[in-house]
């Protein structure tokens, strides 16, 4: 378990930190502000094994097919997913630009006889600082920049020849205002109200252009999506109306 300290830069959003920074006790809280996260978390988790093990031509369904592979995690907060690529594997660098998120990813960590190496910093700072990874995450941490634009190129240039970036954020149409916002944070009151603002919110092709300019070649999107009948997730490349992932490789 470790925890280093180091400077924010540009991209980072002080509003955008102080909200989770009031929430990071109740990471680990499944029935708490972040179950929608631990809800999601198995879908998100099998598509970044599935995808990370066939980039590297790895067995999915091996003990650790994560072995060796280098992955960052930017914005992961308590560690929901820094946890489990851990323990399939892969040696993960999560970074927060909150400090009490490291600081609680961390202890988790260590009750969980884990070693991650967790950072209170950003991804701006990490390339300042000539970091690489095989695997950069960016997940549901996009809508919460500053700067898009800077923190993707950011982003892009941490990922190294022949590695991979796999995003996931929200689409910013009507049916995401309906779903995301109204839905779920005033009527199912799943997410504190002010916990997502729609006009943060960014559509694939926004995304698609500052991957690009990022250096990233666009493999895929596909939606993600949530069944009420069921209260499960599932995969639909056809509907990425609300929430959605993208695949990007860097090219050698």
């Amino acid at each position: 378990m470790t925890v280093n300290h180091s400077a924010r830069t540009n991209s980072v959003d002080d509003a955008e930190v102080a909200k989770f920074a009031a929430l990071a006790e109740s990471w680990w809280d499944t029935e708490g502000p972040f179950r929608p996260l631990h809800q999601l978390n198995p879908v998100r988790l099998r598509y970044i094994r599935d995808h990370v093990a066939a980039h590297f031509s790895r067995d999915p369904a091996a003990k650790k097919p994560l072995d060796g592979i280098r992955i960052l995690d930017i914005g992961c907060g308590g560690g929901l997913l820094a946890e489990p690529l851990t323990r399939l594997g892969a040696s993960v660098v999560g970074i927060d630009a909150t400090e009490r998120n490291t600081h609680v990813a961390a202890l988790h960590a260590a009750q969980s006889g884990l070693s991650i190496d967790y950072r209170c910093t950003t991804a701006e700072d990490l390339l300042a600082h000539g970091e690489r990874f095989d695997v950069v995450l960016n997940m549901e941490v996009v809508e919460h920049v500053a700067d898009v634009g800077e923190f993707l190129r950011a982003s892009g240039d941490l990922v190294r020849d022949g590695g991979l970036m796999i995003a996931a954020t929200l689409n910013r149409t009507l049916k995401s205002y309906a779903m995301a916002i109204v839905g779920a944070e005033y009527v199912l009151r799943w997410l504190p109200r002010g916990t997502h603002d729609w006009q943060r919110f960014v559509r694939p092709s926004e995304l698609a252009e500052g991957l690009r300019a990022a250096g990233m070649h666009i493999e895929e999107f596909t939606g993600v999506v949530f069944n009420p009948l069921n209260g499960h997730w599932s995969l639909n490349p056809r509907d990425l109306d609300v929430n959605y992932l993208a695949l990007a490789t860097k090219k050698t």
